[in-house]
């Protein structure tokens, strides 16, 4: 009798912990497959914007005898952040640092460590998720673009042997810790955890104004200054060899910018829709605003004019575009052309320096005055989301002055880190191993001295 008693009453056992198991893996939330598909969608436009968008993009832009040095370069410096990215990367950039949390996280997640299909990570909605993987290798392509960008400010000029050794220094000093700063927290779920140290400021960054592009520009900025100015330069014409090429690279970073922008909801819903709206009409308003501030002071406008300012709208709106209205982000791209403009006109000439795809000119003050812009713009006044408080669960109350002091925290702080981290490396590199080719190989093209080949064969 006892031992029947005992065996019905570790069925009833079993039965409950089976029922409670049932019941929480029920509530334990699943990947949409919606989003799911939206950002494998989005994670191929990204890899578009840098293969073979910014290649081409940056190779019509040289000179005839440098065209393909600049293909091979940003073709390999995606590779080399690609496989960097699962190794330690996304661990440090996305993972809890213990006492240096502010600045960079652990090594929990190396080698991707318990990223497996089945793990999942919260998006900005509570109890929404993906899976973790494909936060991850989205994440991916954001780091190896941003790397690529920095080849821009001293192509023409630099070893390929001292560009790798440097892209992958860079990422693990530079790109990582600012990744980190900017974007680690609990999520929806966590809030009240330890964040990144610009996180914890307020600041906001959608997609990378930032992360990407203010750091980007700061590492080419340094590069320009450490190498010096390309022989001949300001002396002999070093007019872009394809603009046809660049224009065609224009386009493509134009349409892979959806992914970036739109793609960083992580959701595929109506702030990515609203992102993907910023992203076509400050774009626009910038190139157009451009072309006219070109017209107006040369007399022609031009296609690299239209190219370039359409670029620059781009990069303005990224830390802006899921947080402003549309008629925001056309004002914002408006000033975006004109400003940008003058960045790689007048304030290139009164820095004295050799960028020499502008990279600062555009991708810094572009990126800086997005960034700032976020501030005024989010705010629901000019038609802009405001700030969700994850607490109150509503939108909180905004104030501009206080959103920009937030915002100018991010940019200034991106600044010094980047621009600091950049200068030493540049330096080390250039000690140990030289960064800047021959005289001789100079003159002749990075094509043939460098990479043994020619872009066309004519």
């Amino acid at each position: 009798m006892k031992k029947l008693f005992a065996l019905f009453a570790l069925m009833l056992l079993c039965g409950s912990s089976a029922a409670a198991f049932a019941e929480q893996a029920a509530s334990a939330p699943v990947p949409d497959k919606g989003d799911t598909a939206w950002m494998l969608v989005a994670t191929i436009l990204v890899i578009l914007m840098t293969l073979p968008g910014l290649a081409l993009f940056y190779g019509g832009l040289v000179r005839v005898k440098n065209m393909l040095s600049v293909l091979a370069q940003v073709f390999a410096i995606f590779c080399l952040i690609s496989i960097l990215w699962v190794v330690y990367g996304y661990s440090l950039a996305f993972t809890a640092g213990g006492g240096m949390n502010d600045f960079i996280g652990g090594f929990s997640k190396a080698f991707l460590a318990g990223v497996s299909t089945d793990a999942v990570v919260e998006t900005f909605s509570k109890g929404v998720v993906i899976p973790e993987m494909l936060f991850m290798v989205f994440q991916l392509t954001f780091a190896a673009i941003t790397v690529a960008l920095t080849v821009g400010g001293f192509a023409e000029r630099i070893k390929f042997s001292a560009l790798l050794v440097f892209a992958a220094l860079w990422f693990t000093f530079s790109y990582l810790p600012m990744a980190h700063m900017v974007w680690f927290w609990g999520g929806p779920s966590a809030y009240a955890d330890s964040s990144g140290f610009i996180f914890g400021k307020g600041a906001l960054d959608f997609a990378g104004g930032t992360v990407v592009h203010i750091n980007a520009a700061m590492g080419a900025l340094m590069g320009a200054i450490v190498l010096g100015k390309r022989i001949g330069y300001g002396k002999e014409a070093m007019a872009p060899h394809s603009l046809t090429m660049t224009m065609i690279g224009a386009s493509l970073l134009w349409v892979g910018w959806f992914g970036f922008n739109a793609g960083s909801n992580l959701e595929a819903t109506g702030t990515a829709v609203l992102a993907m709206v910023n992203t076509v009409v400050a774009t626009a308003a910038a190139a157009f605003s451009w072309m006219l501030a070109e017209w107006l002071l040369k007399s022609k406008p031009s296609m690299l004019g239209l190219a370039s300012g359409a670029v620059a709208g781009l990069v303005a709106v990224t830390p802006a575009c899921g947080f402003i209205g549309p008629m925001g982000a056309i004002v914002l791209g408006l000033l975006a052309g004109v400003v940008c403009f003058w960045g790689v006109t007048g304030l290139k000439k009164l820095l004295g320096i050799d960028d020499s795809l502008d990279v600062f000119g555009i991708h810094g003050v572009g990126g800086i005055l997005g960034a700032l812009g976020t501030g005024v713009l989010a705010s629901p006044s000019l038609g802009g989301t405001g700030v969700y408080d994850y607490a109150a669960g509503k939108v909180a109350e905004y104030s501009i002055i206080g959103q920009v002091t937030s915002q100018a925290w991010g940019v200034g702080v991106t600044i010094l880190w980047s621009g600091v981290v950049s200068f030493i490396l540049f330096k080390l590199i250039d000690k140990v191993m030289g960064l800047r080719v021959a005289e001789e190989d100079e003159r002749e093209g990075l094509d043939t001295t460098s990479h043994g080949e020619r872009a066309y064969s004519l």
